[in-house]
């Protein structure tokens, strides 16, 4: 049966495809979520930034557990999120500070 939205000229998208975009912008929104944690932690960011992060990881891995359940690709994506978050809070949290080229710049 064709759905309301095809059309004869418009190829249909397998939802496998599609899980797998879900996947990889989950990873991304868990990076990102990562990133706003340790900022928020270190007090130079508001935490509702931190809650959409959040959100969208939340939504994201929703949609990729919908049809499907929990299979492989579900397991590889909330897996490989959790790292990522912790890879982005680490990131931010172990930044090297900017280095001093005053002195290169500007030779005494």
């Amino acid at each position: 049966m064709r759905s309301l939205w095809q059309t004869e000229d418009m190829p249909s998208i397998p939802l496998e495809f599609l899980r797998g975009v879900l996947g990889v912008l989950c990873v991304f929104f868990a990076h990102m979520a990562g990133r706003s944690a340790a900022l928020v932690r270190q007090r130079q960011q508001r935490p509702m930034r931190l809650y959409m992060w959040l959100l969208r990881v939340l939504l994201c891995a929703v949609f990729v557990f919908f049809r499907q359940g929990l299979d492989f690709v579900a397991i590889v994506v909330v897996a490989l999120s959790a790292i990522v978050f912790g890879a982005g809070m680490y990131m931010v949290m172990h930044q090297k500070p900017p280095e001093d080229l005053t002195h290169e710049i500007f030779p005494e």
